[in-house]
């Protein structure tokens, strides 16, 4: 089977990995992909916007399955694109892709169908936010109504910067901002838990916790996401079945009364606040840099998953997983998630020695005449799996040690919640 996969970051790379495995797949593209997955895949320059020539290239190539990994191609409606022109596709259509695409969408939904959230309000411009503001109890919560890369939320703990987030989501920061959302700070640890659909049916698709503070002790800036843990150390038998009774089923009806159903991943991320769940946020794909801390420990043929989702087969599939715990720590450029230089050589990668159970992808690079370049904020993930978190720790850091890269900078204390050291 010829596979190809949509995207370019560290996602893409564990997804190739993960595909790499399977005994049906003999010819992965990625499209774009970045210098990890030249490694493994053949890279193909291609614009992610650009839906016609990756539907010429799809058919030229006829390839067996698509899997789009990151969520703007999927927000602007690759999905329904490629279907039409009977691509075999795996990710949610465009209306199903709001989940992510539009806070408020998310919000109203929750709302509508009573599923448990922070209380909100959503306002078209800075005058009526900032009225509604005054009377808000602080710390208070502050979203880009739409996609910021996982950046677009502040938590204001004083006047001053509320005013300063609401200028600034107004002002352009994260594009163009028609309305903001405000809602409740809700105190409690957050966790990312996954399902994978088929349209018709769910199954469960492992847990993880991100942590997206730039600082150590999950302080400063929002990120993307530094690092990651699996499985999350709050799951329990009685707290599944309440993310899924109160949330994930809720939500995949609410979606058919919609007229639309979910295929593909779907990730809430959640604040468990007492032993309830509620929901923060909707990822209409996998997470990252949890997709490159759960892939590695996935025992079932990933291929068989997908293709058995796109042909509503899923309750045929069995999904088993190591029972190994999972780190990961993502090393990014010095400024990040600021203003950071581009295109600066990453040197001695041939130095790290990866054991049977470590892994190393490539999030934002290039390959340039042989030479591997860092291109984004994140630029590699370090994962390791064993027995125990600290364990896997110290592999991670043993191997950012040898690579020694000057021009980078990376937490210490990815998973301090489960390691004591």
């Amino acid at each position: 089977m010829k596979v190809a996969i949509i995207g370019s970051g560290g996602r893409e790379h564990a997804l190739c990995d993960s595909l790499k495995k399977s005994s049906k797949v003999n010819k992965i593209y990625c499209i774009p992909g970045n210098a990890g997955t030249d490694l493994i895949a053949e890279n193909v320059k291609i614009e992610l916007n650009d839906f016609e020539a990756i539907k010429e290239f799809i058919k030229l190539n006829a390839l067996d399955l698509v899997l789009v990994g990151p969520e703007k191609p999927l927000v602007e409606g690759i999905v329904d694109f490629l279907e039409k022109h009977n691509v075999k596709v795996f990710g949610p259509n465009k209306i199903a892709s709001q989940l992510e695409g539009s806070k408020a969408f998310t919000k109203n939904l929750c709302k509508k169908y009573n599923i448990p959230t922070a209380n909100f309000g959503i306002f078209e411009d800075s005058k009526s936010a900032l009225n509604f503001l005054k009377s808000c109890n602080l710390p208070i919560v502050i979203k880009a109504d739409g996609l910021a890369s996982g950046k677009g939320v502040y938590i204001c703990e004083k006047k001053e910067e509320y005013i300063e987030a609401v200028k600034e989501i107004f002002g352009g920061k994260f594009g163009e901002a028609k309305q903001i959302l405000i809602e409740e700070f809700l105190k409690g640890e957050e966790m990312s838990f996954f399902v994978i659909c088929d349209g018709e049916n769910y199954k469960k698709f492992s847990t993880a916790q991100d942590h997206k503070r730039v600082v150590e002790g999950d302080k400063g800036k929002n990120t993307g996401g530094m690092g990651a843990y699996s499985p999350s150390r709050l799951i329990n038998k009685n707290l599944e079945k309440k993310i899924l009774d109160r949330i994930i089923i809720p939500t995949l009806e609410a979606l058919k009364k919609l007229k639309t159903s979910y295929k593909g991943f779907l990730y809430a991320g959640l604040m468990i606040v007492k032993g309830d769940p509620y929901l923060i946020e909707y990822n209409v794909r996998m997470g990252d840099p949890e997709c490159q801390t759960i892939l590695p420990m996935l025992n079932t043929d990933l291929f068989e998953i997908l293709d058995s989702c796109c042909e509503k087969k899923l309750q045929n599939v069995k999904i088993e997983w190591s029972n190994k715990k999972s780190l990961c720590v993502v090393l990014c450029s010095n400024g990040y998630p600021d203003t950071y230089e581009k295109n600066i050589e990453i040197k001695d990668l041939d130095l790290i020695k990866l054991k049977n159970d470590d892994y190393l992808f490539h999030a934002g690079t290039s390959l340039k005449n042989e030479k591997i370049f860092a291109t984004g904020g994140r630029v590699l993930n370090f994962v390791s799996l064993s027995n125990e978190f600290v364990d896997a720790k110290k592999s991670i850091y043993k191997n950012l040690d040898t690579l020694n890269w000057s021009e980078g900078f990376y937490r210490k204390d990815i998973g301090f919640k489960v390691i004591d050291t």
